[in-house]
């Protein structure tokens, strides 16, 4: 454990937040299960509505430093491929 006091707040904020990001990540890795489950189901409808809510998270999370600019075009990218498969 850090003796400085600035280290021990170092600590805690980095704490918080990874804590954020966690959440961030895992609504993002959620959506993202949604667009493929409406892909393998072969529902371009489904899958369009979930492919919108993705890019949307994605962008955002990108924007707060949670997923790189290009990690972020990367996902958004390939979700859009997978969907525009399925016309």
């Amino acid at each position: 454990m850090a003796n400085i006091k600035s280290a021990k707040k170092r600590i805690l904020v980095i704490e918080t937040k990874t804590l954020k990001n966690k959440i961030i990540k895992s609504k993002v890795k959620t959506l993202i299960k949604k667009v493929d489950a409406s892909v393998a189901a072969n529902n371009k409808e489904a899958a369009t509505e979930a492919l919108k809510k993705a890019t949307v998270a994605i962008s955002k999370a990108a924007a707060k430093g949670v997923f790189h600019k290009n990690t972020a075009a990367r996902k958004i990218s390939r979700l859009q491929i997978a969907v525009n498969k399925l016309a």
